[in-house]
């Protein structure tokens, strides 16, 4: 039977819809959640691709997110100079010999340049962003892998389900995470599939260390990453009164404050 076409167009809205909510989407969900067949899904998704709504991706596909937020180019200006003395503080953090991973956000890529002008022998970074790959390129015994996925390009960076699937490979002494804002509830970031991804860093890691500059206080974002009860380290340029001013929950020796 011929579904009406108002109910197709009701349904592609609904869908692309979820796809700005969560992110990304497999093609496998969306027919369960919408109890239709593969095919059907397919046609929904090329039509809202047409119409720029979503992106299609292999095996699903992304919202909006992607051409949304601003650009790796237009994020790492600001708060430059913040950046800088954390990403300062962050490498006295990392010992020769380990494992860790770096974060696709802009302070991150800032510590790479960190690493690349003083490199620690032996060091091994799992990361997926290009930008931090690239800078860490010329780092005297430093191994560089980048993870696999759905490449975003105003992030620079890879994300989506071969994302995830490609950190089971790994075991980090050390995860180095960004967050687009501090709040009393914890570090929230910009979307769900983002948020998930770096979920999965922080269960195979040893230790996550959470670098945010002072921008990020009180900012509003959609998607919690954690709560305060589960961040043992925040690097940053806020201080401890600026964070109990703001109502947030952090431990004097959880910050390492770079004010």
């Amino acid at each position: 039977m011929k579904v009406p076409l108002h109910l197709v167009r009701a349904r592609r809205e609904q869908m692309a819809a979820l796809l700005r909510e969560r992110g990304y989407l497999p093609v496998a969900e969306l027919c369960a959640r919408f109890g239709i067949s593969e095919a059907t899904a397919r046609r929904d998704l090329q039509s809202l691709a047409r119409e720029e709504k979503v992106t299609r991706t292999h095996g699903g596909a992304l919202g909006d997110y992607d051409r949304s937020f601003a650009s790796f180019a237009e994020r790492k200006t600001r708060a430059a100079e913040g950046k800088e003395r954390i990403a300062r503080a962050a490498h006295g953090l990392i010992r020769p010999g380990q494992t860790v991973f770096f974060d696709a956000g802009t302070t991150l890529l800032a510590l790479a340049r960190q690493v690349a002008c003083q490199p620690v022998a032996g060091l091994k970074v799992i990361t997926n962003s290009l930008p931090v790959a690239e800078a860490l390129g010329n780092a005297g015994g430093v191994r560089i892998f980048l993870t696999g996925g759905e490449y975003l390009n105003r992030q620079a960076a890879f994300l989506g389900e071969v994302a995830c699937a490609t950190l089971k490979l790994w075991k980090f002494d050390a995860a180095f995470l960004g967050g687009e804002a501090l709040t009393p509830r914890g570090i929230l970031n910009s979307h769900a599939d983002l948020t998930r991804f770096q979920r999965m860093v922080m269960r195979r890691s040893g230790v996550t260390r959470f670098l945010i500059d002072r921008t990020k206080l009180g900012a509003e974002a959609p998607a919690l990453l954690v709560g305060w009860e589960a961040v043992s380290v925040l690097v940053s340029d806020v201080t401890q009164p600026q964070l109990r001013e703001a109502g947030i929950p952090l431990r004097r020796n959880h910050l390492v404050s770079v004010s």
